[in-house]
């Protein structure tokens, strides 16, 4: 079963599910922009049989505390500093780290700092060196509205059309999705659970250009693997392709059936993380 800590760093509280023995190897599960940590509880259930696997609600989102200085908080170079302040909280000196679109990028980059040591396995999980403009904005148009609904049943249907690229879902995932990401206003209405602030930092600094992450994807050392989703918009193949080439050299594996991103909630998506995890060379 999940349990939950709550870790203060700067005067703000991160809060992280907590799964499987703290003796067993570590791994990190960073989720994606408008995310929580709680989107992976299906592969860190699984994951936990073997591994101490922990899931943070990065700050701005799900149970962690809102900044009052968004502009610094929700930048990457801030959570990629809230990242080594838990591990070193938690006493890691390494551990493994999967991170889905954003918290691929933190992934990245700890991964090419002076701490890079410290990150012993490294999963993109439809993240790349270079990002599709096109793609941000797109996610743009749709993170920086902020609809609300009146039943939990209402805000589940727009998780489903939203978030459809992340591949096949149960009935009972999506109603899970939606249950662990919403809050209810102050009107009883119901919407996303993060801070709107995060979503306008992420307008007026990611969304206008093409960002290029080369100069930290080459510096990474560790083993990697690129997971990319089949008919993903943000990784362009050219661009995935590239990764296999430069750096560490990713092992790229295209998930069928998904865009961006692959939920990592299927049998055989958990199985490629798995063995990459255990032996090095991610199931074909």
């Amino acid at each position: 079963m999940p349990r939950s800590s709550y870790l203060t760093i700067d005067s703000l509280e991160m809060h992280i599910t907590e799964w499987g023995d703290p003796s067993s190897p570590p791994v990190i599960m960073w989720h994606g922009l408008s995310r929580t940590g709680r989107d992976f509880d299906v592969i860190a259930h699984h994951l936990s049989r073997r591994f101490y696997v922990l899931c943070p609600d990065t700050i701005g989102r799900g149970l962690s505390s809102w900044s009052t200085d968004p502009f610094k908080d929700y930048l990457a170079p801030t959570y990629i500093a809230h990242a080594i302040h838990m591990l070193d909280a938690f006493g890691f000196e390494e551990c493994s780290w999967i991170g889905t679109s954003m918290g691929g990028i933190i992934g990245m980059g700890l991964a090419s700092s002076q701490v890079g040591y410290r990150i012993k396995k490294l999963v993109l999980n439809d993240i790349g060196a270079e990002i599709s403009a096109p793609a941000l904005g797109r996610i743009r148009e749709y993170v920086t509205q902020s609809p609300d609904f009146a039943t939990l049943s209402e805000f589940e249907q727009y998780v489903r059309k939203v978030h459809a690229p992340f591949g096949n879902h149960s009935d009972d995932q999506w109603r899970h999705m939606a249950e662990t990401s919403f809050r209810r206003m102050s009107n009883g209405r119901i919407t996303n659970h993060f801070d709107p602030q995060v979503m306008e930092v992420f307008a007026s600094s990611f969304a206008t250009n093409n960002p290029m992450l080369w100069d930290l994807y080459d510096k990474i050392t560790c083993p990697t693997l690129l997971l990319r989703g089949e008919h993903s918009d943000l990784l362009p193949l050219e661009v995935a392709q590239a990764m296999t080439d430069r750096g560490p050299q990713a092992r790229m594996i295209n998930v069928p059936g998904c865009g961006h991103a692959p939920g990592l909630n299927t049998a055989e998506q958990i199985l490629i993380v798995e063995d990459f995890l255990l032996y090095n060379a991610p199931a074909s």
